[in-house]
C-alpha cells in the first residue's frame, strides 16, 4: 500500500507480514532526486573508500561479518517477519551471506591487485602489470526471496573491489535491506559506502537511469529487460541474475532415498521460491517408480504454515498464487497428474507440496519459472535424454545429478547448460564461496561470488613500464626496412612453423 503522509508530500509504503498481512514497517518512496542525492553522496563516499586501501577495507568488513553474526538472531526474526519464511531457513540463509562476506574480504587483495605478466618475447623489453581498480558506485537492486543472502553477493564483493554501493532492496523487504545498511553504517560511520534506497519500480528505474557505474540486479528476466533498458542510456553494464527452471537428474544407480530427500528440499524448502530450487526431476526409466514412492514419502510430511514447526511458510508475494495454480491447471488439462495434492492445496497465503507426473515438455510446469512448492517427475531412457530435456528450455541456472559414477556425473554436469551444477547435492555451489554464481538464456549473465564475482565489480588495469631501450623501435617514426625486417624474421622463426 502507498500512501501519503500527513506531514510533508513525501510518499510512503507499508512493508506487511505475509502470514499475517499485519504492517511491519513504512518507508518512503525514493524519487529522482533522492537517487541523485544519494549517488552524490556515494561518488565522495567511494573515493574515499578505495583510497582506504586493502587492508583498511579487510578490517572494515570483517567487523560488518562478526556484527551481523553477533546480531543474526535479530535479522532472523525480521527475516522471518518480511518473508514468512521459518527462523532456521533464515539463520541458514544468513550464515550463507557471513561465509561470502569472510571470502570477499579476504580474498579481494589476491584476485584484483597488482601482479606481473608475462610481456613476450617481442616485448621484452617492457614490464607488464595487470590490477583491477574499483568502478565508483555499484547499484544493487535486490530480491525478495533471499533478501540477505543473495544481495549479499553483490554488496560485499562490490564493496570488497572497493565500490561505494547504493542498495534498493525489493519493496516486499525494505527493513532487510534497511537493517543491512544501518549495521554496516555503525561499523563505517565515516562515509555512506552504503545506502538504502527503498520504493516501487519507479525508484528502480531511476536508479538504473542514474549514471551508476553498474549495475547487478536480481529479479525476473522480464523486469531484466526494462532495466537493461534504463541502464543503456547510459550505458551502465550490468550483471543479471534472472531465475531458472532448475533441473535434476536421477540416473538408474543413484542414491534414491539421498536424491528423493534432495528433490523434496530442492523443490519445497522457501515454499519454493528459489531461483535455484528444483522445480524439474528426471528420473531414468528403473528407478522411476521407487524414486517417486521415496518422494512422496518424505512431501508428505512437508507442512507450511505460521508457527516455529512448520517446514515453510506464506508465498511472499501474494500475485505468485494466481501463477502456481495457472501452472497447476495447464499441466492437469495436459492430462498430468497429480500424485501428491493438486488445486486443492492452493489456499492463500499457503500452497501445500504438489507433485506432478506424466506432465508434457510443452506444458507451462515445463516450460515457465513457478516460484512455488511444486515439483514434476518425468520418465526418460538415460543421462543423455535427461540433459537433452533439461537443455530444451530457455531458463539455464543451476542443476543436480545424482549417480554413484563419476564419470557419468560429470560428462552430464557438463552438458547442462547451466551456469552451475551440483552432484549429489542441490545447491552445494552456493555454498561454495569461491564458486561462479550465475545463469545462461534467460537466467541472466555476469556471475557473483568467488573470482569472478570480485571482477564483476572493478575494470581490469593494464600497464606496461619500458625497462631498458628495444633492440629494435617499431613505434618510431625512424624505423628501417631492416629493423622490421628483424621482427618479421624473429615471428616467422617462433610462430611459422607448422603444427601437427
Amino acid at each position: 500500500m502507498v500512501t501519503t503522509s500527513s506531514r510533508n508530500t513525501t510518499a510512503t509504503f507499508d512493508t506487511l507480514n505475509p502470514a499475517t498481512s499485519e504492517v511491519i514497517a513504512s518507508f518512503p518512496v525514493c524519487g529522482t532526486a533522492d537517487v541523485e542525492a544519494a549517488l552524490e553522496r556515494a561518488r565522495e563516499a567511494a573515493t574515499w573508500w578505495a583510497d582506504l586501501g586493502w587492508k583498511e577495507r579487510r578490517l572494515r568488513l570483517l567487523a560488518w561479518k562478526s556484527h551481523i553474526t553477533r546480531y543474526m538472531a535479530r535479522l532472523a526474526e525480521l527475516v522471518h517477519e518480511e518473508t514468512g519464511k521459518p527462523l532456521a531457513d533464515a539463520k541458514l540463509e544468513i550464515l550463507l551471506a557471513i561465509v561470502h562476506i569472510d571470502w570477499a574480504a579476504k580474498n579481494a587483495e589476491r584476485v584484483l591487485g597488482p601482479r606481473r605478466v608475462r610481456s613476450g618475447l617481442v616485448s621484452l623489453n617492457q614490464a607488464a602489470v595487470l590490477e583491477y581498480q574499483p568502478l565508483g558506485v555499484v547499484a544493487v537492486i535486490g530480491p525478495w526471496n533471499y533478501p540477505v543472502f543473495t544481495p549479499m553477493g553483490s554488496l560485499a564483493y562490490a564493496l570488497a573491489a572497493g565500490n561505494a554501493v547504493i542498495f534498493k532492496p525489493s519493496e516486499l523487504t525494505p527493513a532487510v535491506g534497511g537493517w543491512l545498511v544501518s549495521s554496516l553504517t555503525e561499523i563505517i560511520p565515516e562515509h555512506p559506502v552504503l545506502q538504502l534506497i527503498t520504493g516501487m519500480g519507479e525508484t528502480g528505474a531511476a536508479l538504473a537511469r542514474s549514471g551508476v557505474n553498474k549495475i547487478a540486479f536480481t529479479g525476473s528476466a522480464a523486469t531484466a529487460r526494462k532495466v537493461m533498458a534504463a541502464a543503456a542510456e547510459n550505458l551502465t553494464p550490468m550483471v543479471a541474475e534472472c531465475g531458472g527452471k532448475d533441473a535434476m537428474l536421477v540416473d538408474g544407480d543413484a542414491d534414491l532415498d539421498a536424491a528423493a530427500d534432495a528433490a523434496a528440499w530442492g523443490a519445497m524448502s522457501n515454499a519454493g521460491q528459489t531461483c535455484v530450487g528444483i522445480e524439474r526431476v528426471y528420473v531414468v526409466a528403473d528407478v522411476y517408480h521407487a524414486f517417486l514412492e521415496k518422494l512422496k514419502e518424505r512431501v508428505s510430511a512437508i507442512r507450511p504454515g505460521e508457527d516455529r514447526t512448520a517446514d515453510y511458510g506464506p508465498m511472499t508475494m501474494s500475485s505468485q498464487l494466481d501463477v502456481v495454480e495457472g501452472h497447476v491447471s495447464d499441466a492437469l488439462a495436459r492430462n498430468g497428474h497429480s500424485v501428491t495434492g493438486g488445486l486443492s492445496s492452493i489456499h492463500s497465503p499457503y500452497v501445500d507440496p504438489i507433485i506432478l507426473t506424466d506432465v508434457p515438455e510443452e506444458s507451462r510446469a515445463i516450460t515457465e519459472e513457478t516460484f512455488g512448492p511444486t515439483v514434476t517427475v518425468t520418465k526418460i531412457g538415460d543421462l543423455a535424454e535427461g540433459v537433452r530435456l533439461a537443455n530444451a528450455g530457455r531458463y539455464g541456472l543451476g542443476s543436480a545429478v545424482f549417480t554413484k559414477s563419476r564419470k557419468r556425473g560429470m560428462e552430464a554436469a557438463r552438458s547442462l547448460r547451466t551456469g552451475m551444477t551440483a552432484i549429489n547435492a542441490v545447491i552445494a555451489f552456493a555454498s561454495v564461496p569461491s564458486l561462479p554464481f550465475g545463469g545462461v538464456g534467460d537466467s541472466g549473465f555476469g556471475r557473483i561470488h568467488g573470482a569472478d564475482g570480485l571482477r564483476e565489480f572493478a575494470r581490469a588495469k593494464a600497464i606496461t613500464r619500458q625497462r631498458m631501450k628495444p633492440p629494435v623501435n617499431l613505434t618510431s617514426f625512424s624505423r628501417t626496412d631492416k629493423d622490421l625486417d628483424k621482427i618479421l624474421a624473429l615471428v616467422t622463426l617462433l610462430h611459422g612453423r607448422r603444427y601437427r
